[in-house]
């Protein structure tokens, strides 16, 4: 899950994503991709596959987009703002499909608006994923058994990672854009045939 360091600094409260590019054990993200590198005085050479570093990069430069349904999209557009800031960790938002490769439903899917949702997703481009925003997009919550409700985005278009929560925390939907990148990684590398 991702961490966040606050700053307090004459009156100003800022929220900073603990280190988005380093591992736990503190190690470079690069050597997620790298098959050897070779360390030397003065510096260091990394040797590795052009399908690894295609995995790498399309794994960490998600661009989503915009389908806010309600209010679950204050979250969206909160996360993508100044305090949060998520093109720290490579995530962009996009206003059409034809450049996106990540769908953020955030908020409450209507049955009218269902097939309008579907559209969208077959327009991008593939490889494509999904990420289900809030207890609405995800269940229906509280409007479950309401009629014009579908019970969850996941009966129209395949979802990859549920942030759950009423309302979703921007944490939450960083923490999700980190947990597509190691499964748009590996599912590049199955792809490929790549072994490591």
């Amino acid at each position: 899950m991702a961490r966040f360091r606050i700053i307090e600094k004459e009156g100003v409260t800022v929220r900073l994503l603990e280190s988005p590019h380093k591992k736990v054990n503190n190690t470079s993200r690069f050597e997620d991709f790298a098959r050897h590198i070779e360390k030397f005085p003065g510096g260091e050479v990394l040797i590795t596959s052009v399908e690894n570093l295609f995995a790498w990069a399309r794994s960490r430069s998600p661009w989503d987009l915009t389908f806010g349904l309600a209010c679950c999209a204050i979250e969206l557009m909160h996360t993508h703002g100044p305090v949060f800031d998520a093109e720290r960790v490579g995530a962009i938002l996009r206003a059409t499909p034809r450049q996106s490769d990540v769908m953020v439903v955030a908020g409450t899917v209507t049955i009218k608006m269902a097939p309008r949702l579907r559209r969208l997703y077959e327009q991008m481009a593939d490889p494509k994923w999904v990420i289900a925003l809030g207890s609405c997009a995800i269940s229906g919550d509280h409007y479950r058994n309401v009629y014009s409700v579908v019970p969850g985005v996941d009966q129209i278009v395949p979802v990859d990672v549920y942030v759950p929560g009423c309302p979703p925390t921007p944490e939450g939907l960083i923490n999700a854009f980190m947990q597509l990148a190691e499964i748009i990684e590996r599912e590049w590398k199955q792809r490929m045939g790549v072994k490591k």
